[in-house]
C-alpha cells in the first residue's frame, strides 16, 4: 500500500533525522549534553505531567528513542529526581553542572540551558495557581451536545483491528500500542490501553503538537488578535529591510516560510533538549527560500506561528493562559500539559502532553465545526483551510495542508480524511463523511517501520459498515454461518483465531 510506505518513509526522516543533519554537525560533548537534556526532560514529564513510575518510565520514555541519543543515554547515571522542588536533573560531566528540568502546575517540564546551574530554575515562568481535572473522565461523551447510544455492537465489530493494534506486528514492526480511541458521533465506541497508560495518563504528543497549534492560531484568528495573511508579528524581523517581515502566519502554517532548518527541519534538539530558548534559535534562522513557494517540513515554522502569537498578544500572562481559556477547558481537555522553554515560549511543535481522550476532543471540534457547546471557537471555514493541500507538497503520498496531514491517497480511506500525526506513532485521524475519530497513541521504535495508521484506519471503517452478516449474528457476536449452516462470512485466519479467543475469553468469563 502506498500510504503505508509513506508514513514509514516518514518516520525515518521527516520524525527522526539525525540531529547532525539539523544542526550542522556536532561534537562528543554536546551529544552528551543533549542526551543528558533528553533524560531530564523526559523524566521530569513523565513523573510530574503523567505520574509515570521509573519503570514505566524506561520502558516507555527512555527506549526506542532517537538512534544517535542511544549510546549517550546509556552511558548516562540515574536521573535525580526532587519530588520536593519538582526538578529532575541528570549528571554528565564533572566539569558541569548536571542537565536539569524544572516543573511548574500548567506549564509542564522546562529545561534549563547547558550550564546552568540549580538557581537559574528561578527565572522560569509559572502559574500562581493551577485547578485540578473537576472529575473523572470516564464519559463516553466526548464532544458536545452528544446523543448518547449503547456502544455494546461497536465493541464488537471492532474487536478485531483493536486487538491487532496492540499485538506489535499487524500493523507494522517495532510498533508498541499505548492507547486507542475510537469516537464516533461525539461517542466513544471503542478504547483501549496498555504500558502502563490509562484513561487519564497523558503522554508526548510529538509532532500532534503542530496540529493543536494551528488550532490555537485558529482560535486566536476568530478572536481577532491574528490574521492569516497579515505579516507574523516578529519583532526581530522589522529592522531595517529584512526580508523576513514578509513571512505570513499562512506560511508558517503550510510549513513554506521558507527559513534556513537545516537539511531536515524536524530536529530542534538544542531546544527540545539543550535548553536553548525559541528566540536564540528558531527567530534567528534567515531565509533560505522565497516564503509561500516551498514546503519544508520544519519545527521552526510552528514555534514562530505560536511565538507570533505571543508577540501579538503583548501580554504575557494573557498568552500562557489563553491556550487552556480559550480552548482545551472550553472542550473538556482538561489533561493536557503545553510545556514551554525556561523563556515562557510554548513549545506546541512537540512537547505537549496529552491523553488520548483529550486528543479525540481536537479531532472532535474539527468534526463539529469549529463550534463547541453552541460556541464558535474556530472561524468559519477554517477546517476547510487546515485540509487544503499547501500551494507547495512533500514528495511523498501523503499530502499537507496547514500543521495537519492529508490521507487522501490511502486504499480504503475516504478522500476528506486528515490526520495529526507525530513521531513514535501519535495520530488523531479525522474522517468528516463518517464522522469518525480515531486516536492512537504509542512509543514505537524511532526508525522503525511505525505504525500503518492507513491501514488500521481502514480497518475500523471497513468493520463500521453495516452489512446484511450484521443480521445474523450469533450468541457470540460473530455473523459465521446463516440457520442452515452455510458461511455468510468468510473469517481470515487471523479473524478465526480471535474468534476462537473470544469465546475462550467467554468460557472463563461464565
Amino acid at each position: 500500500m502506498r500510504i503505508a510506505l509513506a508514513a514509514a518513509a516518514l518516520s525515518a526522516t521527516a520524525f527522526a533525522a539525525s540531529a547532525a543533519a539539523e544542526e550542522g554537525g556536532q561534537s562528543d560533548a554536546m551529544t552528551s549534553a543533549l542526551a543528558a537534556g533528553y533524560k531530564a526532560a523526559f523524566t521530569c514529564s513523565a513523573t510530574f505531567n503523567a505520574n509515570q513510575s521509573l519503570a514505566e518510565i524506561e520502558a516507555n520514555e527512555l527506549t526506542g528513542i532517537y538512534p544517535d541519543y542511544r549510546s549517550a543515554l546509556r552511558s548516562l547515571g540515574r536521573a535525580q529526581i526532587d519530588s520536593a522542588n519538582k526538578t529532575v536533573s541528570v549528571a554528565y560531566d564533572s566539569a558541569l553542572p548536571p542537565r536539569m528540568a524544572v516543573w511548574r502546575p500548567g506549564m509542564g517540564c522546562a529545561q534549563l540551558p547547558i550550564g546552568a546551574d540549580a538557581s537559574a530554575a528561578d527565572y522560569v515562568p509559572g502559574f500562581s495557581s493551577w485547578p485540578e481535572p473537576t472529575a473523572p473522565d470516564r464519559s463516553t461523551a466526548i464532544g458536545s451536545n452528544v446523543v448518547i447510544t449503547s456502544n455494546v455492537a461497536f465493541f464488537e465489530r471492532l474487536e478485531v483491528p483493536v486487538t491487532f493494534a496492540f499485538d506489535g506486528q499487524s500493523y507494522g514492526e517495532d510498533n508498541r500500542t499505548s492507547a486507542l480511541v475510537i469516537a464516533q458521533n461525539g461517542q466513544i465506541i471503542a478504547e483501549r490501553y496498555a504500558r502502563g497508560i490509562d484513561a487519564e495518563t497523558p503522554q508526548r504528543t510529538w509532532s500532534v503538537a503542530k496540529s493543536i497549534a494551528a488550532t490555537l492560531i485558529g482560535v486566536a484568528d476568530e478572536q481577532g488578535i491574528l490574521e492569516l495573511d497579515f505579516p507574523a508579528v516578529i519583532e526581530a524581523w522589522t529592522a531595517g529591510g529584512d526580508p523576513r517581515r514578509e513571512i505570513t502566519v499562512r506560511n508558517l502554517l503550510h510549513m513554506s516560510s521558507g527559513l534556513d532548518s537545516g537539511e531536515r527541519g524536524s530536529r530542534t534538539d538544542r531546544i527540545y533538549f539543550g535548553g536553548q530558548r525559541v528566540i536564540d534559535k528558531a527567530v534567528t534562522a534567515s531565509l533560505e527560500a522565497v516564503p509561500g513557494a516551498r514546503w519544508k517540513y520544519a519545527n521552526n515554522d510552528t514555534l514562530l506561528a505560536v511565538r507570533a502569537l505571543r508577540e501579538a498578544m503583548e501580554d504575557d500572562a494573557a498568552y500562557h493562559r489563553f491556550p487552556y481559556e480559550a480552548l482545551l477547558l472550553k472542550i473538556g481537555a482538561e489533561r493536557t500539559t503545553l510545556e514551554t522553554d525556561w523563556n515562557g515560549d510554548y513549545l506546541a511543535s512537540s512537547q505537549v502532553w496529552s491523553t488520548a481522550r483529550d486528543l479525540a476532543r481536537i479531532g472532535q471540534l474539527y468534526l463539529q465545526d469549529g463550534v463547541w457547546g453552541g460556541e464558535r471557537l474556530l472561524p468559519e471555514g477554517w477546517v476547510e483551510f487546515v485540509t487544503t493541500p499547501a500551494p507547495d507538497q512533500p514528495e511523498i503520498d501523503l499530502g499537507y495542508g496547514a500543521q495537519f496531514w492529508l490521507l487522501n491517497n490511502a486504499d480504503g480511506v475516504p478522500e476528506d480524511t486528515f490526520a495529526a500525526m507525530g513521531h513514535r506513532g501519535q495520530f488523531i485521524v479525522i474522517v468528516p463523511s463518517k464522522n469518525v475519530v480515531i486516536v492512537r497513541r504509542g512509543y514505537d521504535e524511532s526508525g522503525g517501520d511505525g505504525f500503518d495508521i492507513a491501514r488500521f484506519t481502514a480497518d475500523v471503517l471497513t468493520a463500521l459498515e453495516p452489512d446484511e452478516y450484521e443480521q445474523l449474528v450469533d450468541e457470540e457476536g460473530f455473523a459465521v454461518y446463516d440457520e442452515d449452516g452455510n458461511p455468510v462470512y468468510v473469517l481470515t485466519p487471523e479473524q478465526e483465531f480471535e474468534l476462537e479467543l473470544r469465546r475462550e475469553r467467554e468460557r472463563a468469563r461464565n
